[in-house]
């Protein structure tokens, strides 16, 4: 058996109590919602083209999706400092405590497990995690695609064409989000 192939079934159980946390938390948001939310969380006054990209979905999707968020009370709207037309996205009390109850059910559902190990076990599922982390971030920030340039409608050639925008965030930024 692969290395991949070991680990693969190794982190089984580790999944298992991500999504049971996942699952009992999602109560009250979908999975999409709670990824949307954890993504608002690490970009605090994001703009709704970047969540979109982010998410991997389509801006009319993420649109919805905000829009649900806002009615569930989890998301806040607010205008953009330097662009009125820009609306920035930013949680709410109740978006916080949804994220610390999951984090504080998975902790729970992990220390009883870890508790169940040796020292040494411990130690050294916790320096091959830290390691795992660590490379994991690097392939990521070296094979990230490179984000689509946003383009502003406004902003127009001699022929009626588009011009594409300015970045507005700094393009050596991973793209994923990382989970609560």
């Amino acid at each position: 058996m692969s290395m991949a192939a070991a680990l693969d079934v190794a982190a089984g159980a580790l999944l298992t109590v991500w999504e049971a946390a996942r699952e009992r938390t999602t109560s009250r948001v979908s999975g999409a919602q709670l990824r949307a939310v954890m993504v608002v969380e690490q970009h605090d006054g994001i703009n709704l083209r970047r969540l979109a990209s982010r998410l991997d979905m389509l801006l009319s999707s993420a649109s919805r999706l905000c829009d649900r968020l806002v009615a569930a009370g989890m998301l806040e709207r607010e205008p953009g400092r330097l662009d009125r037309r820009e609306i920035s996205l930013h949680l709410t009390p109740e978006a916080r405590r949804l994220l610390a109850e999951l984090r504080d059910d998975r902790r729970e559902q992990l220390a009883r497990i870890i508790g169940g190990m040796t020292p040494e076990g411990r130690t050294a599922l916790l320096h091959g995690m830290r390691e795992f982390d660590e490379t994991a971030r690097r392939q990521e920030a070296r094979s990230a695609p490179a984000e689509p340039v946003p383009v502003r409608p406004e902003r127009l050639d001699g022929r009626g064409h588009a011009l594409p925008a300015p970045r507005e965030w700094p393009a050596d930024e991973p793209p994923v989000a990382r989970t609560a």
